[in-house]
Parts: C-alpha cells; structure tokens; sequence
C-alpha cells in the first residue's frame, strides 16, 4: 500500500535552517509529481512546493528564495530544505502524492520556529 513518511520537523530558532524528508513505498516514486504543503494553527493547508518527475519545481512566492525541494529516486524521498526560518513558517508540514489517481498524505511533520 502507499505510505509517505515525514520527517526532520523540529524547534528551531528565527534564521535557523531545517530539513525535511517524506520516504515514499508502495508506488513508482519517480514517476510521480511530489508535493509539500503546510498547515498552520487556524488555517487552511497550503501548498509549499512541488517538484516533477524531470525534477522541475516550484514553490510558493512565500517561501522562494529561502526554501528548496528536492527528489532522491534512488531512496524514494523527497526533501523541503528550509532556510532563514521566520516564526510564520511554523506549521505541520506534509507531502502528499497522487498515484493512481488517489490522494495520498503522509502524517505530517511539526516545525516551530520561535522568535
């Protein structure tokens, strides 16, 4: 079955850095458009960042600049490294994959940046 696993979330001071993983089972991982959202306390998901099979990317004006996803086919994962943190990032961060055109999240990762 699909499974996608967060991790790498954490306490973090304003400036610091994170990096976050989301392994990936139970599809062909590199064939498939991988996405980062995040929620935030009071809010609706967002979408963060995605990046494509051919490795393209996006990612969201708010975050440009200081945040970059990338994909390992190799290990099945796919990264959202985080820089300059600013306390507003704080949120659960999840990735999510739409294999067999089925929606698919993971559990979702807690990154607080504190002030």
């Amino acid at each position: 079955q699909v499974q996608l696993v967060e991790s790498g979330g954490g306490l973090v001071q304003s400036g610091g850095s994170l990096r976050l993983s989301c392994a990936a089972s139970g599809f062909t991982f590199s064939s498939y458009i991988m996405y980062w959202f995040r929620q935030a306390p009071g809010k609706e998901r967002e979408l963060v960042a995605y990046i494509t099979p051919a490795r393209n990317t996006y990612v969201v004006d708010s975050v440009r600049g200081r945040f970059t996803i990338s994909r390992d086919n190799t290990k099945n994962t796919v990264y959202l490294q985080m820089n300059s943190l600013k306390p507003e990032d704080t949120a659960v961060y999840y990735c999510k994959a739409v294999p067999y055109s089925t929606v698919y999240w993971g559990q979702g990762t807690q990154v607080t940046v504190s002030s």
